[in-house]
């Protein structure tokens, strides 16, 4: 096995790292298929179970490292930016201007936590509540709702979640003194 290091520490690369390699190069696939075919939707698929399983061997495994969680963040970067890219301009044909509204109002919401608790625990903080997991969870499913007559209606759902889980993490951030970020909700 290689042996890679981040400051002056030692890792060697594992079964996690090579996970979250094949869904950097999963993301890559993804540019060069029509949006909606079978093809895309198997390979995002597959992009997507990657995600859940690269951590879950990293911890399994004990081998979960400084070095494994930014490769995970990085691979994370570009999947989000690819579907961006990809998903934004048959969105922006599909929805109306008011969801645009609702989604400036999430992103502002959510800045404005990042914020509240960037200047209260003086560092970035993300909370992984039940809801935030949820609207991750929706949002990732929003390429399959392309698909059907429901996306408009489901694009609405999806804001109405991440609005609550955005409010639910500012109010989180407003009210507790301590960072936790495996906090699950307001009310743990």
């Amino acid at each position: 096995m290689k042996s890679l290091t981040l400051r002056n520490k030692q890792h060697k690369w594992n079964v996690a790292d090579t996970v979250t390699s094949m869904r950097m190069a999963a993301t890559l696939f993804l540019i060069f298929l029509p949006l909606k075919s079978i093809w895309f939707l198997a390979i995002y698929t597959f992009a997507g179970l990657t995600d859940v399983l690269d951590g879950w061997l990293a911890r399994k495994s004990g081998k979960a490292s400084e070095f494994g969680a930014r490769l995970d963040s990085i691979s994370d970067l570009l999947f989000y930016s690819v579907l961006l890219t990809r998903l934004f301009p048959v969105l922006y044909r599909n929805l109306s201007v008011k969801i645009w509204y609702a989604v400036a109002g999430i992103v502002l919401v959510r800045i404005t936590a990042y914020a509240t608790a960037a200047v209260k625990y003086h560092r970035f903080a993300s909370l992984h509540t039940w809801l935030n997991k949820l609207t991750g969870v929706a949002v990732f499913l929003l390429p399959y709702a392309l698909m059907t007559s429901l996306c408009v209606v489901y694009s609405w759902a999806v804001c109405i979640l991440a609005f609550v889980a955005s409010v639910e993490e500012l109010a989180i951030h407003l009210l507790r003194t301590d960072y936790l970020a495996e906090r699950k909700s307001l009310f743990q």
